[in-house]
């Protein structure tokens, strides 16, 4: 390093000082929304991800409201040019639609990364979390060892089988954690170490982005890891009111893998997620694909 490049980055800092500092502010945001969660009880946290679907819903609202109109005035309409400039007008909403979506996701990350946080403290402090049974916890009771139901209550234990092995869930996120989180929703690439808790990082952008029901793809490079993710975490996404499956689990093309497709956050391999979209593009009707 030359005499003259030292002090410059002493006065303004390395690269990555400054692409930290500027995760600060968003930071203390984040762990003050946390600490405010502390005393809500269990169904009040858990409601959190109703409460932020609405807010997504009513944000949109205006361009859905627009987007259904058009679609159902060029439906009725025979003359093409007419029903062609129509389509186009929803194209363009579309388009504004993913903009304000990112808006309203933007305003909600602190918030949304505070309850995956809390919920993953109660987790790793409560062997076992006792809420109000819904249909949601009845549901997963049936073949989930780890939800059971009592009566009007639903019990969710912190201990269970992640690839093949059993796990008691000791894990909370740390601020280096919370800023992998944002890097990740801002569709950058975050470079974390073996043992830096990857897994954990993704259960922030992914239950930030799986809140508007447009599915959220979590990519490893071999089925252990995809299976071991899925198993891992989910639990966690599934107390806060997320489907989650992998399709690693299931045939291509079976109704397991369409299944798991579905679910709010998809678990799968690069391999496969590839492989399914080359095979969707060769099927010989649109009730065929998975994707």
């Amino acid at each position: 390093m030359s005499l003259i490049t030292k002090p410059i980055k002493k006065l303004f800092g390395t690269k990555y000082e400054r692409d930290i500092k500027q995760f600060i502010p968003q930071i203390e945001e984040i762990n003050e929304q946390f600490e405010s969660y502390r005393d809500l009880s269990h169904d009040k946290l858990r409601a959190k991800t109703q409460e932020f679907r609405e807010r997504i819903a009513n944000h949109l609202q205006e361009i859905d409201d627009e987007v259904s109109e058009l679609k159902k005035e060029a439906e009725e309409i025979e003359d093409i040019e007419e029903k062609e400039a129509l389509y186009n007008r929803v194209d363009e909403l579309v388009a504004l639609r993913e903009e304000s979506l990112e808006e309203i996701l933007a305003q909600l990350l602190p918030e949304a990364f505070a309850v995956v946080k809390e919920t993953a403290r109660r987790f790793m402090e409560n062997e076992t979390i006792a809420v109000s049974a819904t249909d949601w916890d009845r549901d997963l009771a049936a073949d989930k060892s780890y939800v059971s139901i009592k009566g009007e209550k639903a019990i969710w234990k912190n201990s269970w089988t992640a690839a093949g092995g059993d796990i008691t869930w000791n894990m909370l996120h740390y601020d280096v954690q919370l800023i992998g989180g944002m890097v990740l929703h801002e569709g950058k690439i975050a470079e974390m170490a073996t043992g830096e808790g990857k897994t954990l990082v993704a259960t922030l952008p992914a239950y930030l982005n799986g809140l508007p029901g447009l599915g959220v793809h979590i990519i490893t490079v071999n089925n252990y890891l995809a299976k071991r993710d899925a198993e891992w975490v989910g639990p966690i996404f599934e107390f806060l009111f997320l489907s989650v499956d992998c399709i690693d689990k299931y045939k291509p093309h079976s109704e397991g893998r369409l299944k798991a497709y579905r679910c709010d956050i998809t678990y799968g391999t690069n391999n496969e997620f590839g492989f399914d979209y080359l095979r969707d593009n060769m099927v010989r009707a649109k009730d065929e694909q998975v994707q």
